[in-house]
């Protein structure tokens, strides 16, 4: 069953509308379903669908021309073309007044061994293909080789296409639709460690718990996710020593250049090269505090991927205990008892999402244009009347740019309930950005609701959002 994409696949659909040629640019990470989404939106359509593979251009060439054949003239089976423009122009003539969509997957295992591929794609799109019914989608996992050899204005294919799709990961209301019957919280965490990704969700079966579903999926040697991170990390990187080891950083707290090589004994631009092209891959994130972008002293590395989080967090010390079968034994008592704390820096992230969305339709009386996270230093007052500076941070910083107003909230995936204090601390940290936005809502989040102080307190421009309220508010 095909979930989502609502808004990509009506994009898709609108140019195929078209009648004249039309290009699509569509890439993404690994396991994000960009194969999946083209497979739906070319059912019933005449389609050439090619994926290219790491076999050189001259290999690529003839299986292209060989599923040319299979697609378009499957009674000419075993006739080959001597060159990639013989393949197109074969192409060429075979189109009728039903629109042809042509596909080539995986572009770049291609077009980084073959480097007229896309000289000759701009040839034919201008000289042969403007007033035909074709459309072509050009794709791949490769974000950086889209984004600076496809997209960009040095490319030759630039200017020729109509859109673009980035595929990004569901987001947590989406990925709910895997798992239907699942209570918020579950559902909560099948988004925690699957991190929205379509082919990770499209393994949980829905039909069984889900701790049940972590335990098959990680902890037992023939599960797809067991060694699913050392496999993307093959396929990204030559050398995986040193990524590996950055991540394994990142995972563990260490969020900046000079703590990261410092921690794995390696220089500087080292580790600086590793988490660009970490980022390209799209499973690292840089990460600045909302109201000083600028600033470059504030700013962290973070694993954008969930399921690289979840998977750094309790399988490397795990390994022994899985490889000789206690692997369901391990999630019961090492992981199972501390997933709450693990979905905290996840819940967060559900709720600045919630937060945006909320924000742009003015449900919190602002237009809302950016939401993040804000950390620094609170000056601190003890028992003894003592002044200390300790580092602080708040969890849901949204602002409106437009007003110079804020919203700011906290977030608690915990069993209690949220009680005054959290509210209090709230109020005290707000006065740390207040000089600069005005705040003119609070939002507090929680797993398991508010205690009755809430009931009789005054807290007027305080907003309590439970999970289940952020599932149903839409």
């Amino acid at each position: 069953m095909f979930i989502g994409r609502k808004k990509e696949l009506q994009s898709l659909n609108e140019l195929y509308s078209h009648h004249r040629f039309t290009m699509s640019v569509i890439y993404g990470r690994r396991r994000i379903g960009k194969s999946t989404l083209i497979n739906e939106f070319l059912k019933d359509k005449p389609n050439v669908f090619y994926t290219a593979t790491r076999v050189g251009s001259e290999r690529n060439q003839e299986f292209f021309g060989m599923q040319v054949i299979e697609s378009l003239s499957p009674e000419l089976s075993g006739m080959s073309f001597d060159s990639f423009e013989a393949t197109l122009d074969f192409v060429t003539k075979s189109l009728g007044e039903r629109k042809l969509v042509l596909v080539i997957d995986e572009l770049p295992y291609w077009a980084e061994k073959d480097a007229a591929l896309l000289s000759v794609l701009q040839k034919y799109i201008d000289t042969k293909w403007l007033d035909k019914e074709l459309m072509l989608i050009l794709c791949g996992s490769s974000l950086s080789f889209m984004e600076n050899k496809v997209l960009s204005e040095k490319s030759p294919v630039f200017g020729r296409r109509n859109s673009q799709i980035k595929l990004e990961a569901f987001d947590y209301r989406e990925a709910a639709l895997f798992v239907p019957d699942y209570s918020p919280e579950e559902a909560a965490v099948c988004y925690g460690v699957t991190g929205g990704v379509a082919k990770y969700l499209s393994l949980i079966n829905p039909d069984i718990s889900i701790d049940e579903n972590i335990k098959k999926l990680f902890f037992h040697t023939d599960g797809y996710l067991y060694d699913e991170t050392r496999n993307l990390l093959t396929q990204e990187f030559s050398d995986i020593t040193v990524v590996n080891n950055v991540i394994e950083q990142i995972a563990n707290g260490s969020n900046t250049v000079t703590l990261i090589a410092s921690k794995i004994h390696e220089k500087e631009p080292t580790v600086l090269y590793s988490l660009e092209k970490l980022i390209s891959a799209g499973l690292i994130e840089k990460k600045k505090c909302i109201t000083e972008e600028k600033n470059k002293k504030k700013t962290q590395y973070v694993l954008k991927d969930h399921m690289f989080q979840f998977w750094y967090a309790f399988i490397p010390k795990a390994h022994s205990v899985i490889e000789i079968g206690g692997g369901d034994l391990y999630y019961e008592k090492a992981v199972k008892p501390n997933l709450h704390g693990f979905m905290g820096g996840i819940f967060e992230e559900m709720c600045r999402y919630y937060t945006l969305e909320q924000g742009i339709q003015n449900r919190f009386g602002i237009f809302v244009t950016r939401v993040g996270t804000w950390w620094g230093v609170e000056r601190i007052c003890d028992d003894h009347g003592n002044y200390q500076n300790q580092a602080t941070d708040i969890d849901v910083v949204a602002i409106s740019d437009i007003e110079k107003t804020a919203v700011v909230g906290e977030c608690k995936f915990k069993n209690e309930k949220i009680d005054k204090g959290i509210y209090e601390t709230l109020l005290r940290r707000e006065s740390l950005i207040s000089g600069k936005y005005a705040i003119v809502k609070r939002v507090l989040f929680s797993l398991n609701g508010f205690t009755d102080w809430f009931n009789t307190a005054d807290c007027e421009d305080t907003l309590l959002i439970t999970l289940e309220d952020m599932y149903h508010n839409s």
